[in-house]
């Protein structure tokens, strides 16, 4: 674990292991989520440090049902339209989805759905907002960087298979 060197701020960087999935990265500040990327095979990253959250997404890709609705993310910085994304984000429940018009609709902007889709694609708090469950209304969509083949093994360990 690395820590900055401000006494005033706690940063906390977590590189972490889950087997079968790679390394990921866990970065705090003040205790709140700063980012989070998925663990991916080959990112270069050692494993070093931990936190209990490591230990719920462990859980989470082993096929565990893990909620994340207790988790503070640092939300400094996000658009309106972006905080109502995460609110809306955190409402869909382990095993479901929805689409991309129906999530932009929860968040109260049923005319976004583009906005939607662009946010989920570049998310910084992997697995804590399941952008996972977000779909396309005809197939699965995209998931940024990790591709359908990572978003459809999410979505299994879920019991979903699209």
């Amino acid at each position: 674990m690395e820590t900055c060197d401000d006494p005033d701020v706690l940063l906390e960087i977590v590189h972490y292991e889950v087997d079968g999935w790679g390394v990921g990265d866990l970065r705090l500040l003040d205790g709140a989520v700063l980012m989070h990327e998925r663990p991916r095979l080959g990112t270069g990253w050692q494993p070093q440090g931990d936190h209990p959250l490591v230990e719920r997404f462990r859980a989470h890709l082993a096929g565990e049902r893990v909620a994340y609705d207790d988790v503070e993310l640092m939300l400094d910085g996000f658009t309106p339209l972006q905080l109502a994304l995460i609110e809306a984000l955190r409402t869909i429940p382990w095993g479901e989805t929805v689409s991309y018009g129906e999530l932009s609709a929860l968040a109260g902007a049923p005319r976004a759905p583009r906005a939607a889709g662009a946010f989920c694609a570049s998310s910084p708090f992997a697995l804590i907002l399941p952008c996972h469950r977000v779909v396309a209304s005809v197939g699965i969509g995209g998931y940024g960087s990790d591709g359908v083949v990572t978003k459809r093994r999410l979505l299994a360990l879920e019991g979903v298979h699209l």
